[in-house]
């Protein structure tokens, strides 16, 4: 018996479905008049009235000295929920390295549609900070181009409106009141205990403006001195008028829109970070997938870069794969591009592109883009320049190039900036697409790169520009269970179906093999608690490649679902077939109506119960047999599951 397909049939359910043994957070659904809300882990989320949501989150925040949020422990919690209304209290208990800090927390609806959320906290020890207080998040959806109004600290009142474009700069500042419409609602929020400010969460790939206290132009971190106490509030109130109930549908919609086609991007894989070079048999694996391109990241301000390089040009001769090269250079960035281009250029392989970086600064200086690309242009024929950032789109947000011998920008993604969990990451998705259109609007004609997405954070973009090797036994930061889960599946699929509906150019996605790459490879997990893989395993996101780069002759059209935090699609055509992934993010099976195709569909799962034979073969795309579906039924989705779907459209 196949060993792999043994071990994966041993592990948890929890673990298949999104990388961890541990149970998730309990939901509990809430009413505060004709507001509708979920209490989650101490905060509350999707605060609505019918189908409009008014609030995306409510939370309290502690992050340290250099921006890392610590997590609270949450204990005394005491529920108290009637049908029209609910008080909750809870403690907090924040520690980390010398932070140690606690909170109570007192959250209260009533039946006339408000809601007041309140914290008491106290230092314990002396310690930085660059926030402690409460947050909230406005949907960019129904928040984006309206109006509204912010009564300041002085009491002075200002007309104000929430950017369509993703903006560098906080939009709205010094808020004591917050007023505006979300269809019918009149919604007003109050804050009290400190200065709050709106930011756009866009630039980190968040789908919310977020407001929040302290200004950013207050010195930070901050110290805050044992024995010092922190009070605040905020207060919601949302008048409805004309009131109508959210409709109860009996099944999720996806509607495919046949006319919003475009061409599939250039779609290419990372080079490998652990320490072991890339074998034969893994290249072979990796070779079925027919990517795009293959990124090599190389500092060239060290002095052994050549020692590392070596081993990314074997790996790429093998592949055979166009080359993308990142390069960080800095005050001796002419000699290194040339020392650079001498050594490339013995080296039988194609250079396709080549992205600029400065060791220190975040967003590539102009001038270096200006003295250093010619010079690769007239070494190496063809070779297409890029320039921008190798952090979050808000460091090339706000440092945007603007040199005219750049042919690309580009810019990175990863969904963990500000929250980790599940519903957050699925909640975030569409932000990806947001900032490809606002890219475009400042490109100035050039391409528009995303490279690389990850589903952890590389580094700290607040700290540093590029990566370290991770020193430890423990498992690195970089490293998150769920790549190995349906779940990490499920989220790349739909990654992509946001970032190719946006048009772009071109995109890199995750590495080769490893903990952070589409299969184990040929070495046991080096964590097997945090990450349970073993040797020869394949990650159900290996399939999601599978599928897309087998269809390259296919167009990306767009679709939209009604409930994109429970199903959500990506879809192929060539004008007459469709080729379709259906994604279920829930713990639950959920129903689903595809509208715009005709009735019969082949369809193969991977889900819980298919996920070891997934996990065994490369080829288990090809070789599982399908289902055939007629879609006069509604289609019914296992929790979490990726649904690979052949058929025709409706003509």
């Amino acid at each position: 018996m196949n060993p792999v397909f043994e071990f994966a049939k041993s592990i948890s359910v929890e673990t298949i479905c999104y990388g961890s043994w541990a149970k998730l957070q309990k939901r509990l659904s809430l009413r505060a008049g004709k507001l509708t809300m979920i209490y989650e882990n101490g905060s509350l989320r999707t605060i609505s009235t019918g189908e409009f949501e008014i609030v995306r989150m409510i939370y309290s925040a502690v992050r340290g000295k250099a921006w890392l949020t610590v997590e609270p422990e949450i204990t005394h919690e005491e529920i108290d929920i009637q049908e029209n209304s609910f008080q909750i209290k809870y403690n907090c208990h924040y520690r980390l390295a010398d932070i140690d800090f606690i909170a109570t927390y007192s959250i209260k609806g009533d039946a006339d549609s408000s809601l007041s959320f309140e914290m008491e906290g106290e230092a314990l020890t002396t310690f930085q900070k660059c926030r402690i207080g409460f947050c909230l998040l406005h949907p960019v959806e129904e928040c984006t181009s309206k109006k509204c109004i912010i009564t300041q600290s002085n009491e002075v009142k200002e007309n104000a409106t929430f950017p369509v474009n993703i903006s560098p700069s906080q939009p709205f500042k010094d808020i004591k009141t917050m007023e505006w419409k979300v269809s019918d609602c009149r919604c007003t929020v109050e804050f009290h205990g400190d200065i709050f400010e709106t930011e756009d969460h866009r630039n980190w790939t968040d789908a919310s403006f977020k407001t929040y206290c302290t200004p950013l132009n207050l010195p930070y971190p901050s110290t805050v001195q044992k024995g010092e106490k922190i009070r605040q509030k905020i207060f919601l109130k949302v008048a409805v008028e004309n009131f109508k109930g959210s409709e109860t549908k009996s099944a999720n919609q996806i509607v495919l829109f046949p006319d919003q086609l475009k061409p599939l991007p250039q779609i290419g894989i990372g080079q490998s970070t652990r320490p072991q070079k890339m074998s034969s048999d893994e290249v072979s694996i990796i070779k079925t997938l027919s990517f795009d391109h293959y990124r090599i990241d190389l500092y060239l301000f060290e002095d052994n870069w050549k020692v590392k390089a070596a081993v990314a040009i074997e790996g790429a001769i093998m592949l055979n794969y166009p080359l993308m090269f990142a390069l960080f250079l800095d005050e001796h960035a002419l000699q290194q591009a040339h020392q650079f281009i001498d050594w490339v250029l013995a080296f039988d392989i194609k250079i396709g592109r080549v992205i600029l970086f400065h060791q220190t600064i975040q967003s590539t200086p102009d001038s270096l883009t200006d003295s250093i690309a010619p010079l690769f242009r007239s070494r190496i024929a063809g070779v297409k320049i890029g320039c921008g950032t190798n952090a979050n789109f808000a460091q090339l947000n706000r440092n945007r190039p603007e040199s005219d011998k750049a042919d690309f920008i580009s810019y990175s993604i990863h969904p963990q900036e500000h929250a980790t969990d599940n519903q957050s990451l699925v909640e975030n998705l569409k932000a990806q697409e947001y900032t490809v259109e606002s890219a475009m609007q400042f490109a100035h004609g050039k391409e528009v790169w995303v490279s690389p997405v990850n589903l952890q954070r590389r580094f700290n973009a607040n700290l540093e520009n590029f990566e370290h090797t991770f020193i430890g036994e423990t498992i690195p930061p970089q490293v998150d269970a769920r790549l190995m889960s349906l779940f990490g599946a499920g989220w790349s699929a739909i990654s992509l179906k946001h970032l190719l509906e946006s048009g772009l150019n071109g995109c890199t996605y995750f590495e080769t093999v490893g903990e952070r790459g589409l299969f184990q490879g040929e070495t046991d997990s080096r964590w097997p608690v945090e990450f349970r893989s073993v040797a020869g395993m394949i990650f159900p996101v290996f399939h999601i490649f599978k599928f897309i780069l087998a269809n390259k002759g296919f167009q990306v059209m767009k679709s939209q679902s009604s409930q994109p935090l429970f199903v959500d699609s990506l879809v192929l055509s060539d004008g007459l077939n469709i080729r379709a992934m259906v994604v279920n993010f829930t713990a639950l099976p959920q129903m689903v109506e595809i509208l715009g195709c005709r009735e019969d569909w082949n369809i193969k799962s991977l889900d819980p119960d298919s996920f070891a034979l997934a996990a065994s073969s490369s080829l288990w795309l090809d070789k599982e047999p399908v289902k055939r579906y007629n879609l006069r039924n509604n289609l019914s989705l296992s929790p979490f599951s990726i649904n690979f779907i052949d058929g025709f459209l409706k003509l």
